[in-house]
């Protein structure tokens, strides 16, 4: 026997800041917590999460950091909740699947690409920037890993900003994937899709973007046509003389793969490791292209929002 529907607010919590622009048509920005939770040191990961939210702004738009906390998900933090997000231990990484769970045993957690995208679209924004998605990782043939970001992805309608796929995955076979799940793929100002910490993977876009409005055109013409609700994927490359430099990230990238089948590193446990050998491995360089990268995705989000809001 099947119980009673919860009630929406008893697991999504819009802040009040959020809920009014959302009631106005003004825009909005989603951003993940997993960046501040577990992608950056203390207490830079506090100063990171104000500046981003201060780039939104910058650009016009409200921002919502996306987390659980307490089994609530919350679409916009405030300055305590923040902090908690940047300096609370234990905090669990949400996926999407994980998010009902995390509801009914009332966890605490930063949300992932996948998690953030899904929540974003169900408080009605549309608009989600990031650093780099999720994708196949190499050996799938062996692992069959693939990030759930993809499938996800695949039936929600969001638009998400973004450097690429991390450049530890196997970026033609994502791309692949994304084309047969039917996830619209456009590169801003570039014809080539970028490489994460990269200005280029070296791997073509169908489709190539020049403004904020020609995306906000294509998100409407999504609406317009019907069909499934698939995501927009923006592809924004990191600038050319903020990337991380190429024979620098190649060689120490190898050296991450080789030590990770050594020490026979697997699953979910693959991805932090070979972020965290890239950040050790490049004397902290990685980290700097990554936060150049999300810096002007933020950027860019708040433009498309503006332009999404406007209707034009």
């Amino acid at each position: 026997m099947r119980t009673t529907e919860q009630p929406i607010d008893s697991v999504l919590r819009p802040s009040d800041e959020v809920a009014e622009a959302l009631a106005q048509g003004a825009p909005v920005v989603a951003l993940e917590s997993t960046i501040i939770s577990h992608g950056l040191p203390q207490p830079r990961n506090l100063e990171v999460a104000r500046e981003l939210e201060g780039l939104v702004r910058e650009a016009g738009a409200v921002p919502a950091t996306i987390a659980v906390l307490d089994g609530v998900a919350r679409i916009g933090l405030d300055e305590d909740d923040l902090k908690r997000i940047a300096t609370e231990s234990g905090l669990r990484k949400l996926g999407f699947r994980d998010l009902a769970a995390a509801a009914a045993l009332g966890a605490s957690g930063a949300t992932t690409v996948s998690a953030t995208s899904f929540l974003a679209a169900r408080a009605g924004i549309r608009v989600f920037a990031t650093g780099g998605l999720g994708g196949v990782h190499r050996e799938w043939t062996e692992t069959q890993d693939e990030s759930a970001d993809l499938d996800t992805l695949s039936r929600t309608r969001v638009t998400v900003v973004c450097a690429g796929v991390k450049s530890i995955l196997d970026v033609p076979a994502t791309l692949q994937r994304l084309e047969t799940k039917g996830v619209t793929v456009a590169g801003f100002r570039t014809d080539e899709f970028p490489g994460f910490y990269l200005h280029t993977s070296g791997q073509p876009v169908d489709w190539r973007v020049e403004t904020a409005e020609q995306v906000a055109h294509i998100m409407r013409n999504q609406d317009a046509f019907g069909g499934p609700e698939s995501a927009l994927i923006v592809a924004n490359p990191v600038p050319l003389d903020e990337q991380l430099d190429p024979a620098l990230h190649d060689r120490v990238l190898a050296e991450a793969l080789a030590a990770a089948r050594q020490r026979g590193v697997s699953g979910q446990a693959i991805t932090p490791f070979l972020l965290d050998y890239l950040v050790r491995g490049t004397g902290g360089a990685s980290l700097e292209a990554n936060l150049a990268a999300v810096r002007g995705n933020v950027r860019l989000a708040g433009r498309i929002a503006a332009a999404w809001s406007r209707g034009n």
